[in-house]
Protein backbone atom coordinates (compact mmCIF):
# COMPACT_ATOMS: atom_id res chain seq x y z
CA UNK A 1 0.00 0.00 0.00
CA UNK A 2 1.29 3.37 -0.71
CA UNK A 3 0.45 6.45 0.51
CA UNK A 4 -0.04 9.85 -2.01
CA UNK A 5 1.28 13.16 -0.37
CA UNK A 6 -0.29 16.29 -1.91
CA UNK A 7 2.35 18.32 -3.74
CA UNK A 8 4.12 21.10 -1.67
CA UNK A 9 1.65 23.70 -3.99
CA UNK A 10 -1.51 22.56 -2.97
CA UNK A 11 -0.66 22.61 0.65
CA UNK A 12 0.37 26.43 0.41
CA UNK A 13 -2.89 27.15 -1.36
CA UNK A 14 -4.79 25.27 1.34
CA UNK A 15 -2.80 26.79 4.22
CA UNK A 16 -3.69 30.41 3.00
CA UNK A 17 -7.37 29.83 2.49
CA UNK A 18 -7.79 28.31 5.90
CA UNK A 19 -5.67 30.40 7.68
CA UNK A 20 -7.62 33.87 8.14
CA UNK A 21 -10.25 31.40 9.48
CA UNK A 22 -8.52 30.04 11.96
CA UNK A 23 -5.96 33.25 13.07
CA UNK A 24 -6.60 35.52 15.62
CA UNK A 25 -6.90 38.87 14.44
CA UNK A 26 -3.84 40.16 15.85
CA UNK A 27 -2.31 37.91 13.34
CA UNK A 28 -3.69 39.38 10.36
CA UNK A 29 -2.23 42.79 11.44
CA UNK A 30 -2.65 44.16 8.04
CA UNK A 31 -6.08 43.07 6.81
CA UNK A 32 -6.72 46.46 8.83
CA UNK A 33 -3.76 48.22 8.83
CA UNK A 34 -3.96 49.78 5.37
CA UNK A 35 -6.09 52.88 4.56
CA UNK A 36 -6.95 54.95 1.63
CA UNK A 37 -7.44 58.54 3.69
CA UNK A 38 -5.40 59.57 6.34
CA UNK A 39 -8.54 60.31 8.30
CA UNK A 40 -9.15 56.59 8.13
CA UNK A 41 -5.70 55.60 9.11
CA UNK A 42 -5.84 58.56 11.95
CA UNK A 43 -8.96 56.90 13.74
CA UNK A 44 -7.83 53.38 13.83
CA UNK A 45 -4.77 55.11 15.72
CA UNK A 46 -6.70 56.60 18.09
CA UNK A 47 -8.01 52.97 18.63
CA UNK A 48 -4.69 51.62 18.89
CA UNK A 49 -3.23 54.26 21.36
CA UNK A 50 -1.38 55.91 18.58
CA UNK A 51 -0.66 59.52 18.43
CA UNK A 52 0.63 59.26 14.38
CA UNK A 53 0.09 57.61 11.45
CA UNK A 54 2.54 57.16 8.38
CA UNK A 55 2.02 56.59 4.31
CA UNK A 56 3.04 53.39 2.90
CA UNK A 57 3.16 53.44 -0.76
CA UNK A 58 0.65 56.04 -1.22
CA UNK A 59 -1.61 53.96 1.66
CA UNK A 60 -2.19 55.50 5.10
CA UNK A 61 -1.49 53.38 7.91
CA UNK A 62 -1.83 53.78 11.84
CA UNK A 63 1.29 54.81 14.13
CA UNK A 64 4.86 56.37 13.54
CA UNK A 65 5.83 53.47 11.74
CA UNK A 66 5.03 49.57 10.93
CA UNK A 67 6.78 48.75 13.99
CA UNK A 68 4.96 50.39 16.53
CA UNK A 69 1.55 49.81 14.59
CA UNK A 70 2.92 45.66 15.07
CA UNK A 71 3.63 45.97 18.40
CA UNK A 72 -0.07 47.99 19.34
CA UNK A 73 -1.60 45.54 17.43
CA UNK A 74 -0.06 42.44 19.64
CA UNK A 75 -1.31 44.35 22.79
CA UNK A 76 -4.69 44.12 21.69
Amino acid sequence: MMIRLAPPLSCAILLFAVAPAVLPMGAQAHSTGIYKSEADAKQRATELGCASVHQNNGRWMPCSDEAELHRMLRKQ
